[in-house]
């Protein structure tokens, strides 16, 4: 995707993390395809099921595993590394950044590395990657509209689940959980407009590209 494209896009927890993503615009005529729609589409659907644990309604995370390594971190990694070859600096390090989120992420699950960090170290990984997200919350400005949406309500899910990994206040976990979900809906509305526009050759679905 080019510069006004983009993308995301990594991230909400499992027992206290967050997700995590951030290529919309009109149809893309470059010799290579957008690999916004893989990028959006592999964080929104990683961080939706994430989510629906965060927030209590699915009891374990245990399912998100498969998809934080394949799905969400691999394959994000490589739309990531594609933006590079787009020359789309702000796709390329939200993507492969994101991508690298849900790895972690797997591998802190998979390993029991987030029950030995404890709360703190898990409040701490959390508060690190809002604070990521938020200065390129300010970058996601200069994109568009669906693309700066996306951005924001993950800004909001990372600080909510670092709170609650710090306080241990399950309601504001649970508030997290419900933003992650936030996140994934626009994150998927932006994978689908820019699926939908290059398959019509024309900007039908509106992503609200910055002026």
């Amino acid at each position: 995707m080019t510069q006004n494209n983009m993308t995301i896009p990594d991230a909400s927890p499992a027992s206290a993390t967050a997700p995590s993503a951030p290529a919309l615009a009109a149809p893309s005529h470059s010799a290579l395809a957008d690999p916004g729609a893989l990028g959006l589409a592999a964080f929104a659907l990683t961080t939706f099921v994430l989510s629906m644990s965060n927030t209590g309604i699915v009891p374990s995370s245990a399912a998100v595993l498969g998809l934080a390594l394949f799905y969400g971190g691999i394959a994000q990694v490589i739309a990531g590394i594609w933006e590079f070859r787009n020359h789309n600096t702000f796709g390329a390090t939200a993507f492969t950044s994101f991508g690298a989120f849900w790895l972690a992420f797997w591998y802190l699950e998979s390993t029991g590395g987030n029950i030995a960090a404890g709360a703190s170290g898990m409040g701490t990984f959390l508060l690190a990657w809002a604070i990521f997200t938020v200065y390129m919350t300010v970058a996601a400005k200069k994109t568009n509209g669906s693309i700066f949406a996306v951005f924001v309500a993950l800004s909001i899910t990372f600080l909510l689940l670092a709170i609650g990994a710090f306080t241990g206040i399950t309601a504001i976990h649970q508030l997290g959980g419900w933003f992650g979900i936030l996140t994934a809906l626009l994150a998927w509305y932006g994978s689908f407009a820019v699926v939908y526009n290059s398959t019509a050759g024309r900007a039908v679905l509106p992503v609200w590209p910055a002026k």
